[in-house]
């Protein structure tokens, strides 16, 4: 039995944890979930009582259907995918590598769940949420920007703050952060890579996309394991470098 209150959250004890938890159960959709979220992943921050509550989320993830269970999944893959855990060094991994590991399964129904085909900003979610359980740094909490479709990384070269953008607005980096609003800045094209060459991460993640029916997010994804080239310099990077060594340990 979980002693809470020898455990802490982002505002102190955790003795109201186990009420949290309870009325969260009831529905994905109860407030309760915005509190736990604060309480136990505040803006990316993980405490002692974060990692008890693993067994909880996943006993609520076993007991919905795949399409209703993405708030346990989503909290509990946040949880795990933290680096930021200043009182104390406890591996989630090891400790509860019985929940980790069937969280991992309940997120990969929910990945193949049909409801998930008009729903591309989700299913990203949940597959960085599997990222986190599967233990893979930096994408497991970067692989979001998919849905932003933008990412902000510093040249390699002069430092310079690009902004590669890969949707709506173009396919392109500038340095212009208003570029949305603007056509002024210079736009530089965008190198993607040929989805055949694609390797490791990238090639598991394209093809991942394309079997669950997400051609759109596979697309996208050859651009950020793609080239750019910086608009003021005109230096040729790796955006997947440039993103690892930004958001890496």
């Amino acid at each position: 039995m979980t002693d809470w209150s020898r455990l802490h959250h982002a505002y102190g004890t955790a003795e109201d944890i186990p009420s949290l938890l309870h009325r969260a159960g009831s529905s994905p959709q109860d407030s309760s979930w915005d509190e736990l979220w604060s309480r136990l992943c505040h803006q990316g921050t993980v405490y002692s009582a974060s990692y008890a509550a693993l067994p909880a989320l996943t006993e609520m993830a076993r007991r919905w259907a795949a399409p209703d269970r993405q708030a346990p999944l989503c909290l509990a893959g946040s949880i795990m995918a933290s680096t930021d855990q200043p009182y104390g060094d406890e591996d989630p991994q090891v400790t509860y590598a019985s929940e980790v590991s069937e969280l991992a399964q309940l997120t990969e129904e929910a990945l193949r769940h049909p409801g998930l085909a008009d729903d591309p900003a989700n299913y990203v979610y949940l597959l960085s949420t599997l990222l986190s359980f599967q233990g893979v740094e930096v994408w497991s909490e970067q692989l979001d920007g998919l849905n932003d479709e933008e990412y902000e990384v510093p040249c390699p070269a002069c430092g310079s703050e690009n902004f590669v953008a890969f949707g709506e607005h173009g396919f392109f980096s500038t340095t212009n952060s208003m570029y949305m609003k603007s056509t002024a800045a210079r736009r530089v094209p965008l190198r993607p890579q040929a989805p055949s060459s694609l390797e490791g991460l990238a090639q598991r993640l394209h093809t991942r996309a394309l079997a669950d029916g997400h051609p759109g997010i596979a697309h996208k994804l050859t651009y950020v394991f793609g080239e750019a080239q910086c608009a003021d310099c005109d230096e040729v990077f790796s955006v997947e470098e440039a993103i690892v060594t930004r958001w890496g340990s």
